[in-house]
């Protein structure tokens, strides 16, 4: 029997998620899971096509509740990319769920042509994504994604921090008449947003208000930077975090206004430091002019380290301590 997985939280930041009043949820896969097969019940146009993945894209429950709504493919991303596109050009609103790391790379032709450039109101389904699948390594790893994505024309690119941006990015995809990657970890997550916030697609959703620093972070970093960020607040610093949680469009009015606002900004986030968030973030300040201290906290260019993700999150300072130490840095050096 294999040893369990570490804690992706130190006792520290269990303790500080206490202070912030934050409840664990579950993890957005299996959020993603339960939002889709609501929407499938009331839906029959609402289908799902799987490459060998139903079970890593917890869609066992749908197959089983809506046989007819679950077409498998097997192990070829590739056919997944276009079945996914053909179903969605007659008609239906399909989900193409794969493993991030093989449905951007073996199968990105197929997403450039078959759904971008054709056009069609399909949706792909990132699973295990960054750097989940932790010890089975880069082949696995999926740190490329956002970057080559960002690069294609006419696709919303979508990386939910939480169970509520999960629920909400899954019912504007199902809503979309435009292309949408949405893109998923696997751990459970705590809930980070007050009731009543809204999820737009091409926003950000600010956590805090404070003109000291700000953390701009997408996906499963964000709930690392809300900690780091209160662990700061305790040593008398306020700032504020940015959930990004749509890369393409991305909130350029936000990240402007951070920038204007606040005396330092770090982006973070579960992919290479090249392509991704924190390049996307530094080009829209230096094309406005805006000159502040800045970092891009993200996985530097060499082979990752072998561990699981949580191992993987603390080498490479995507922790509460890591980040609030990389920022008190910052602040120090300006």
């Amino acid at each position: 029997m294999s040893a369990p997985a570490p804690s992706m939280y130190t006792p520290a930041a269990k303790a500080m998620a206490e202070k912030l009043s934050l409840k664990m949820g579950r993890a957005n896969l299996d959020e993603f899971a339960a939002t889709l097969m609501e929407l499938a019940k009331a839906n029959p146009n609402i289908v799902a096509v799987t490459s060998d993945s139903r079970g890593s894209g917890k869609l066992g429950p749908f197959g089983q509740a809506l046989p007819k709504q679950l077409v498998e493919v097997g192990i070829a991303e590739q056919n997944l990319v276009g079945i996914t596109a053909g179903l969605a050009a007659c008609g239906k609103k399909s989900f193409g769920v794969s493993p991030s790391c093989f449905l951007t790379a073996r199968s990105l032709e197929q997403i450039k042509n078959d759904i971008c450039y054709s056009d069609v109101p399909a949706t792909l389904i990132g699973i295990s994504s960054g750097v989940s699948y932790g010890a089975l390594g880069t082949t696995h790893h999926s740190l490329h994604d956002l970057a080559v994505l960002r690069a294609i024309h006419n696709l919303i690119v979508i990386v939910p921090a939480d169970n509520f941006e999960t629920r909400e990015a899954i019912r504007f995809a199902a809503q979309s008449p435009k292309p949408v990657f949405v893109r998923f970890g696997k751990a459970p997550m705590y809930d980070l947003h007050e009731p009543g916030t809204r999820f737009t697609p091409d926003q950000a959703i600010q956590i805090g208000n404070g003109n000291d620093f700000a953390f701009l972070a997408t996906g499963e970093t964000v709930v690392h930077a809300v900690l780091a960020a209160g662990q700061l607040e305790s040593q008398g610093l306020k700032g504020r975090v940015l959930s990004v949680p749509t890369i393409k469009p991305l909130d350029t009015a936000a990240i402007l206004k951070a920038g204007h606002e606040c005396r330092a900004l770090i982006t973070v986030e579960e992919h290479s430091v090249h392509g991704g968030l924190g390049e996307a973030c530094a080009a829209v300040l230096m094309q406005a002019g805006i000159r502040v201290p800045f970092r891009i906290i993200g996985m530097p260019d060499e082979d990752t380290i072998t561990g699981a993700q949580a191992d993987i999150f603390r080498h490479y300072g995507i922790s509460m301590e890591g980040l609030s130490q990389s920022m008190a840095t910052l602040l120090a050096a300006k």
